[in-house]
């Protein structure tokens, strides 16, 4: 009994000890699973935060040297140029397991404009790292992913687009490659662009993509049917200088603008510099007038055939053989009547004239692109004063005459062009006076009649009391005036009664037509392109049109004497 009740003890004592030693081993157990989860918690933090803030760092590094650029859009806020991701097909050549040549076939035919060539000198390449093309269309890109080789690469890069194309191209500009401003506004505000504290904010431009179409449209028209090389035109703001449209043709898609040729990437419009003939004899009466020459517009002069200076003799395309007045030498646009009064002026004083607006530095803008003022120099003397008073021998910018005129008409005011536009972050910019505001009233019924007697009937615009001159000049190469090539341009300002809006159109080299009865003259070509974009953008701009209001003509009708009816 005794026996039996020892082994019972024996028994139940062996079987606390199994008991224990398995909760030993199930707390073990247990330990070791939290430690593993524990494990596996850190590993996980470690990968989420740590290594994501690594390599969120090392994204805002690359961000920092390859920064996204700023938007740019028109004084409305409509979309000009934008970043977004595109593809870029690159190769590591040492990584290829595929058959080259056969892979380089394969590459050829799934990317448009790439050739075998090409793919294969790519593939061949010694390096570790090689482009094969960047800007590429998703759906290139997964051909090319399909072929399934393990060295080609396909990568994201930022890509800068221009939804509207062509328009306003040479304002705007493009970037290069590598994403840099290489033209235009992209190139002149590329660290305003860049700038990583004002990425996400829009630059403003003063263009308005309406006028823009307006003007590019009409002058492209007007260069087809003139079969003109090249036209250029601008609409500024005279009274704070902001250009609302401004183009060059050929016209150029900044989206592939490396495939324009040299000739669609130059800006006429500010880096052209052309002999702007009679579109100057506004400035030379207006110096006239303010220094004091020119007392009225009944002044008179000798107005003859030709009138010799030198051994050169200056003549008038619409000769008046009798003396005529300051008011029908800018009606009939008189060589002879105007080179006297800029005669009567003097070099000193027209050369002071001409330095306050701007006439002789490259033109005023944030551009890069800006052409040289060519002018007479160290040779500035009677004959050059003379033939400079009526727009000869001196070569400017279309945009050095839409400033001038802007001056003249505003009351006499000359500031700066911006492309920017004009407001609580891009202010007025400080004006310099050239013109007296009297003379500044006087010259708007002077060039309105210019448009409702004279030569630039064609660019009247009903209503909208259209004001302007025309110029036509033969071209110079090579240091030679080339007779049938020609330079033909109008700059004209609206509504004249109260002058508000400068429009100045170029054509380069057109040619006569039937319509035209043969002449090239800017009256028959360029002047109407003015009036149908005037007739387009007034309301735009909203300028009332109105017939019966005009600046005071008073001013200027009792000096023109009737034509005779025939």
């Amino acid at each position: 009994m005794a026996l039996r009740q020892q082994q019972r003890i024996q028994v139940a004592g062996q079987r606390q000890l199994a008991l224990g030693r398995s909760r030993q081993r199930l707390m073990v157990g247990v330990l070791l699973f939290v430690a593993i989860l524990a494990v596996v918690a850190l590993r996980l933090f470690d990968l989420s935060l740590l290594q994501g803030s690594k390599r969120a760092g090392e994204r805002d590094l690359f961000a920092a040297l390859v920064p996204p650029r700023a938007d740019i859009v028109d004084r409305h806020g409509a979309e000009l140029a934008r970043t977004f991701d595109a593809y870029s097909i690159a190769i590591r050549p040492q990584d290829i397991v595929g058959d080259k040549r056969e892979l380089a076939e394969r590459i050829a035919a799934a990317l448009p404009g790439m050739t075998y060539e090409k793919a294969l000198k790519t593939l061949n390449h010694p390096g570790k790292y090689r482009y094969l093309q960047r800007r590429v269309l998703p759906t290139d890109a997964k051909r090319v992913n399909a072929i399934g080789e393990p060295g080609i690469l396909l990568e994201r890069e930022p890509e800068r687009l221009y939804p509207n194309l062509g328009l306003g191209a040479h304002v705007i500009g493009y970037t290069n490659i590598d994403g840099q401003g290489a033209a235009g506004v992209e190139r002149a505000f590329d660290e305003r662009l860049t700038r990583p504290d004002v990425r996400g904010k829009p630059l403003v431009l003063s263009i308005d993509g309406r006028i823009q179409q307006a003007l590019e449209h009409e002058l492209f028209l007007a260069m087809q049917k003139f079969s003109a090389i090249g036209a250029s035109g601008i609409v500024m703001d005279a009274k704070t200088g902001e250009v609302l449209a401004m183009t060059s043709l050929p016209e150029l898609n900044p989206n592939d603008a490396g495939r324009g040729s040299m000739e669609a990437r130059f800006n006429r419009a500010t880096l052209g510099v052309y002999e702007l003939g009679s579109t100057f004899k506004p400035f030379t009466v207006a110096m006239g007038m303010d220094a004091g020459t020119v007392r009225s517009m009944g002044q008179m002069y000798d107005c003859p055939k030709g009138l010799k200076v030198g051994r050169f003799t200056i003549r008038d395309t619409h000769p008046f053989n009798r003396r005529c007045s300051v008011a029908e030498i800018m009606q009939e646009s008189s060589n002879i009547g105007t080179a006297q009064i800029a005669r009567e002026l003097g070099a000193a004083r027209q050369k002071e004239f001409l330095q306050k607006m701007g006439f002789l530095e490259p033109v005023s803008i944030e551009l890069k692109e800006r052409g040289r003022t060519l002018s007479p120099g160290n040779n500035w003397g009677e004959i050059a004063t003379m033939t400079v008073g009526y727009g000869h021998g001196i070569a400017v910018t279309p945009l050095h005459l839409a400033s001038g005129y802007a001056a003249l008409f505003n009351g006499g005011i000359w500031r700066p062009a911006t492309i920017l536009k004009v407001g609580k972050d891009q202010p007025l910019a400080p004006g310099r006076r050239v013109f007296t505001e009297d003379t500044s009233y006087k010259m708007r019924a002077l060039l309105r009649v210019v448009v409702t007697e004279g030569t630039g009937r064609k660019a009247d615009a009903p209503g909208y009391r259209v004001g302007g001159k025309t110029g036509t000049a033969e071209k110079a190469m090579n240091g030679r005036y080339v007779r049938n090539a020609v330079i033909t341009t109008f700059a004209g300002v609206f509504p004249m009664d109260d002058p508000r809006y400068v429009v100045v159109a170029m054509l380069d080299e057109p040619k006569p037509t039937k319509e035209t009865y043969g002449f090239r003259t800017a009256g028959w070509n360029v002047a109407p392109v003015v009036s149908k974009v005037v007739g387009r953008i007034g309301p735009v701009l909203g300028v009332v049109p109105d017939e019966k209001r005009e600046p005071n003509m008073s001013e200027v009708l009792p000096y023109i004497e009737p034509k005779a009816k025939p």
